[in-house]
């Protein structure tokens, strides 16, 4: 460890990130004595950065409740991390808009931040950042408003009923209530699912809606329970499985559901997964049940080939079709490969 200054201030680091630390804890960590560690947090003090002291078995230092420090305390590997995290999520469209309309959230964030870095660290910082690049295109920018997404997540802690304005697909505006249980992020997009209880005062209808289609967020009086066991993500990505789309296809696949999953994920099909006999094993290959929903079915013929499984087309017959179609494409350009003469070669 270098000066005192260095130790201090690596002092006031390690505080800052939360938590009681001991006197023992913060004497290993700066490599000196616990009477050291007392003079450097009564330097801190003197600068009037609240440090307290916590008494008994478990005590040590922390800093104040609610104490915002001035200055951005980063060493080399904080500062990449937020930088890079802020990029990454800049190019996959997680990051809110300013409203601005010349700018994100995100950018004027990391701006922030090279200013008060020292030079040194910033310049080291931005040749990773000009060196980087990408292999996926940058993600849709989709973003909700700042002040919807942080009405609708305190509602999701505090299980209190919204009343938001939505603007659909088609272009329709409505005033809904919602009950919402939580907020999902899927292929850059951001959404709330929940229920509507007007829909159904027993049970409520289940309900996804995008965030950046909400205009408006409102708390309502009272409070909601959301049911045992919910998992948002999975309720979105099954909802979409499930969407009204133009075909309904079902199929039965022979195979494992890690099997399936890898071509068709839980955002595409729902996997009816029937009870195994007793004594077989629950893991071991079998007929499932599988069904989604499509605009098209050109996409579907490659993807059942690529799982390389048994499978049979219940419907519709259209998909049997088309299914046959590529498999006559690929006997013919198989057997073209074998004969030079139809090849030119």
């Amino acid at each position: 460890m270098g000066r005192p200054t260095s130790r201090v201030l690596t002092l006031l680091e390690l505080l800052q990130s939360g938590g009681i630390r001991t006197v023992a804890e913060l004497a290993d960590r700066l490599g000196v004595d616990g009477r050291t560690v007392r003079r450097y947090v009564d330097h801190l003090v003197d600068l009037d950065i609240p440090v307290e002291a916590v008494r008994g078995r478990y005590g040590g230092y922390r800093l104040a409740p609610g104490y915002r420090l001035p200055p951005l305390m980063l060493n080399d590997d904080e500062a990449l991390a937020v930088l890079l995290g802020l990029v990454a999520g800049r190019r996959a469209g997680l990051l809110t808009a300013t409203g601005t309309g010349t700018g994100t959230a995100g950018e004027t964030a990391a701006a922030k931040i090279r200013r008060v870095l020292p030079e040194r660290l910033a310049r080291r910082l931005d040749a990773v950042l000009e060196s980087l690049a990408f292999t996926a295109e940058p993600g849709e920018a989709a973003t909700p408003e700042t002040g919807v997404l942080l009405a609708v997540a305190d509602a999701v802690r505090h299980r209190r009923p919204l009343s938001i304005r939505y603007t659909a697909r088609d272009g329709r505006r409505s005033e809904r209530t919602l009950h919402p249980y939580g907020i999902v992020t899927h292929a850059g997009r951001w959404y709330v699912t929940g229920t509507d209880p007007e829909a159904d005062p027993e049970t409520g209808q289940d309900r996804t809606f995008r965030l950046d289609r909400i205009a408006d967020a409102r708390p309502l009086p009272g409070s909601f329970e959301p049911p045992a066991g919910l998992d948002p993500a999975q309720r979105v990505l099954s909802g979409f499985a499930k969407a009204a789309y133009r075909y309904e296809v079902t199929l039965r696949i022979h195979g494992t559901v890690e099997q399936i999953r890898a071509r068709l994920p839980a955002g595409v099909a729902s996997i009816e997964e029937p009870v195994p006999e007793e004594g077989t094993d629950p893991h071991a290959e079998r007929w499932l049940h599988v069904e989604l929903r499509a605009e098209r079915l050109d996409w579907l013929p490659p993807v059942l080939a690529s799982l390389d499984r048994p499978f049979v087309i219940e419907r519709p017959d259209e998909l049997r079709g088309l299914v046959i179609a590529l498999a006559d494409r690929l006997a013919a350009s198989a057997r073209q490969a074998c004969d030079p003469d139809r090849t030119g070669r």
